[in-house]
């Protein structure tokens, strides 16, 4: 059984993206497990005053009996949405939250990341400097982020954008046993800029070891690369992206102010971010 890692601050955008969550245990033959983490104020030995230790503890109380709080309130969640067969467990943890899930990932060997973004987009909050950025760039497990403004819909066409690379194939498989369990088809693109060294073999390579998929390869003949991938999202009905995180610092360039008009005529999907083979 697959392990998903949820870390959540019980938020709406959280909140939402906990039922994205469930579907993905539900496809995956998976199980949750929930990660809240607090900071406590750190203070200078030299300056502690006389009711910091009482301060501490209260703070500490409190996380508790919100954490107490929340809790069968996604139990709850769960049952309306018909998912609450699906096994979840939670932990709370006092630090960073970057260490709390390296280390969870590692004590309880875990298989995916669900995590809510927000944003003026979701897509910007995800490659801009968002909690869900840094821990793509931490981990080296999928990390499945859901924009606060996707609505879960049934799987039917997941995105995912290659280069033709040997590294990129061990995801593209990750990604149709996902599409396998779904019954969705994997749509692959490749925007072939003037600079581009693949070569026509290696693409017919590619379509011949993956004939027997449900996969389909489009190659655009463009130096325009953010605009069609853009355009692929937006025209391809994708339910889900799914990109090789060395694309990271590429897809934020994907926001710059000469595009944000068309990107908020784009429908807003999760994003798979996976992690690059060596």
């Amino acid at each position: 059984m697959k392990k998903i890692l949820f870390p959540t601050d019980f938020s709406e955008v959280a909140n939402n993206a906990f039922i994205h969550a469930l579907e993905f245990a539900k496809i995956v033959n998976g199980e949750l497990l929930l990660l809240h983490t607090f900071e406590l104020p750190i203070v200078d030995n030299q300056f502690i005053p006389d009711n910091y230790y009482d301060i501490f503890d209260s703070l500490q109380l409190a996380q508790f009996d919100m954490f107490k709080e929340e809790i069968p309130k996604l139990r709850e969640l769960a049952k309306k949405k018909h998912l609450d067969h699906i096994k979840l467990s939670h932990k709370l943890m006092d630090g960073d939250l970057i260490y709390a899930i390296k280390r969870v990932i590692k004590e309880e060997k875990i298989d995916f990341i669900v995590m809510g973004t927000s944003g003026a987009t979701g897509w910007e909050s995800f490659f801009i400097g968002s909690n869900t950025g840094a821990v793509v760039s931490a981990v080296e497990v999928p990390v499945l982020s859901v924009p606060a403004e996707a609505q879960f819909e049934k799987i039917k066409t997941i995105g995912f954008t290659t280069r033709f690379r040997e590294k990129d194939k061990e995801p593209l498989k990750q990604v149709i046993k996902i599409a396998k369990k779904t019954f969705a088809v994997v749509k692959c693109l490749y925007v072939k800029t003037s600079k581009s060294d693949v070569s026509e073999e290696t693409i017919n390579q590619w379509k011949t070891e993956f004939e027997n998929e449900p996969v389909k390869f489009s190659v655009v003949n463009s130096d325009l690369v953010k605009e069609n991938i853009m355009d692929f999202v937006s025209h391809k009905n994708i339910d889900i992206l799914a990109m090789i995180t060395h694309k990271r610092n590429f897809f934020s360039e994907l926001f710059s102010p000469s595009l944000t008009q068309k990107l908020s005529n784009i429908s807003i999907v999760p994003v798979l971010a996976m992690h690059e083979e060596e």
